[in-house]
C-alpha cells in the first residue's frame, strides 16, 4: 500500500479502474498498485506545484505594489523607455505635470512631451547615443505643462540594461526645476537674513566698544571744558570791569573819579590776571584738540584701512579710556618694553586692546573684597610682537577654555554681555596675520596673548 494515501483511497481508485481486460489477465495486483503509486505522486507534485505558483504569484503582486507605491511616492518625475524612445513606465508625477493620464502616455514617445524642437533634439540625441555611461548623463528640457506653460527639467538619463547586459532602453528621473529656484529663493533669503542679523550684532558689538570709548573721553573732555568754561566766565566778568573802566575814561571823568573807579573795579588785578586766563583757556583747547585727534585716530568706528600702529600707544590708549569709562577702580601695572609697531586698522586694534582689557577687568571685578588688578606686558619675540594679559580674576573654567572664542558664548548673565566680544576679536586678530589665545596662569587668574607680526620697519 502507499504510504501517502490512506486505503480508503486505494480501495476507490481501484474501484475506478476498468475491469482487467482479458489480455492484460497476467497482470498482477500488486502491478495496479504501481500505477495508482505512481498517478498518486505526480497528483501531489502537481497540487505542490500548484501551491508554489499560488505564492511566487503572490510576492511577484506584492513586488508590483512595492514597486507601484515607489512609483507613486516619487516627488520627481520618471519616464522608462525603450531604445525606440517610446514610453514603457511612468509614475503619478510625469501623469500630473503634463496632464496626461498612465495609458494616454504608455507607447507614446518621450520626445512628443517636450515643450520645443530643442529639447526634443536633445532627447533624441541621448537615445541615439549608444555609449551612454552607467552613470547616466544629465540634459535640461523643457517639458509641455499640463496648462501649456513651459516647464524646465532637468534629466538624468541612464541604460537600461537586460539580464544579459545589453542596453534595452533608458531611464529618464528629473525635478522641475520651479522646485529648485524656489528651494534656492528661500535659501538665498534664508542667508540675507542671516547676513543682516550679523551685521546688525556686529555693529551692536562695535557700538558697545564704542560706547566705551566714548564714556571714557566723555570723562576725559570733562576737565579741560570745564577748565575753559570756568576761564570764560572769569574773562565775562573781567570785560564787563574794563567796559565800565574805559567808559568813565572816555565819558571825561576827572583823573581821581578815575583813580578811584580803577581801585573799585580792581582794574590792575584783571590786568594782571588775563594772561594766565588766556594761556589756561588755550591749554584746555589744546587739550580738547588732543583728545579729539586721537579718538578721530582710534575710532572703533574708523575705515579699516591699514596703516603702520604703535601697539604700545594702542594699549595705552585702551587701558586710559576703559579706566576713565567704565573701570575707574582698576589698577594697571603696564610695562610697555621696547617700541612694536604692526600694520593694521587703528581702530580695530582698539576694540580688539579694550575688549580684553574690559574682559580681564569683568573677570576681577567678579570677586568680592578683591581690587580689580591686570598685568600686562609688550615684547618683541620671533618677529611678533607679544602682549600678554594677566588679570586676578578665578580664571577660566576648564570646561570653557575650547569655548571662550565661539560666537554668543559668554558666562556673564543675561542682560551683561552678547558673547561676541571675544569671537569677533579673534576674527580681527586672524584678519591682521595674528592670533589670539587663552589659557589659565599657574599663580591664578586669566592669561590672554595676542601675537602680532611686526612691522617690516621694525627691527
Amino acid at each position: 500500500m502507499h504510504d501517502d494515501l490512506p486505503p480508503p483511497a486505494h480501495a476507490a481508485l481501484a474501484a475506478r479502474l476498468p475491469m482487467t481486460p482479458p489480455e492484460l489477465e497476467g497482470v498482477d495486483e500488486s502491478t495496479w498498485l504501481d500505477v495508482i503509486q505512481k498517478m498518486d505522486e505526480v497528483y501531489s507534485q502537481l497540487v505542490a506545484d500548484e501551491i508554489a505558483l499560488e505564492q511566487k504569484n503572490t510576492e511577484l503582486e506584492r513586488s508590483q505594489q512595492f514597486i507601484f507605491s515607489l512609483l507613486s511616492a516619487m516627488s520627481d518625475v520618471l519616464a522608462a523607455c525603450n531604445e525606440a524612445g517610446q514610453i514603457e513606465e511612468t509614475n503619478a508625477a510625469l501623469c500630473e505635470l503634463v496632464g496626461r493620464s498612465d495609458a494616454q502616455l504608455r507607447g507614446s514617445a518621450l520626445a512628443a512631451l517636450m515643450a520645443d524642437d530643442t529639447s526634443a533634439a536633445r532627447i533624441r540625441h541621448v537615445l541615439e547615443t549608444p555609449a551612454l555611461q552607467r552613470g547616466g548623463t544629465v540634459v535640461e528640457v523643457e517639458l509641455q505643462g499640463e496648462a501649456g506653460q513651459r516647464v524646465p527639467v532637468d534629466f538624468n538619463c541612464t541604460p537600461r540594461l537586460d539580464a544579459d547586459g545589453r542596453r534595452v532602453g533608458l531611464v529618464f528621473v528629473g525635478r522641475p526645476m520651479g522646485e529648485l529656484k524656489r528651494a534656492y529663493h528661500q535659501l538665498r533669503e534664508a542667508h540675507e537674513a542671516l547676513k543682516r542679523t550679523q551685521q546688525q550684532l556686529l555693529h551692536s558689538e562695535k557700538m558697545a566698544s564704542l560706547g566705551r570709548l566714548v564714556a571714557g573721553v566723555a570723562h576725559e573732555l570733562n576737565n579741560p571744558i570745564s577748565f575753559v568754561l570756568g576761564n570764560v566766565h572769569a574773562m565775562r566778568r573781567y570785560s564787563e570791569r574794563l567796559r565800565q573802566y574805559l567808559g568813565a575814561i572816555h565819558g571825561g571823568a576827572s583823573l581821581a573819579q578815575q583813580d578811584e573807579l580803577r581801585a573799585q573795579l580792581r582794574i590792575d588785578h584783571v590786568l594782571a590776571d588775563l594772561p594766565s586766563l588766556m594761556e589756561g583757556m588755550l591749554e584746555g583747547a589744546h587739550r580738547t584738540a588732543d583728545i579729539v585727534n586721537g579718538l578721530k585716530r582710534f575710532s572703533a568706528v574708523d575705515r579699516e584701512e591699514r596703516v603702520e600702529v604703535d601697539l604700545g600707544g594702542v594699549v595705552e590708549r585702551a587701558i586710559h579710556w576703559v579706566r576713565k569709562g567704565t573701570a575707574p577702580v582698576f589698577q594697571v601695572e603696564w610695562q610697555g618694553g621696547e617700541p612694536c609697531s604692526v600694520m593694521g586698522s587703528p581702530g580695530q586694534l582698539l576694540q580688539v586692546v579694550m575688549n580684553l582689557v574690559q574682559n580681564a577687568y569683568d573677570a576681577a571685578g567678579s570677586r568680592s573684597g578683591v581690587v580689580p588688578l591686570l598685568r600686562a606686558t609688550l615684547a618683541r619675540q620671533d618677529g611678533q610682537a607679544v602682549l600678554r594679559l594677566h588679570d586676578n580674576g578665578p580664571g577660566i573654567a576648564p570646561e570653557h577654555l575650547h569655548r571662550i572664542f565661539d560666537p554668543f558664548f559668554t558666562t556673564k548673565p543675561v542682560g551683561k554681555g552678547t558673547g561676541l566680544g571675544l569671537s569677533i576679536s579673534y576674527g580681527i586678530v586672524e584678519q591682521h596675520g595674528g592670533s589670539l589665545s587663552a589659557d589659565n596662569h599657574p599663580e591664578g587668574g586669566a592669561v590672554f596673548t595676542l601675537r602680532l607680526p611686526l612691522a617690516s620697519g621694525t627691527a
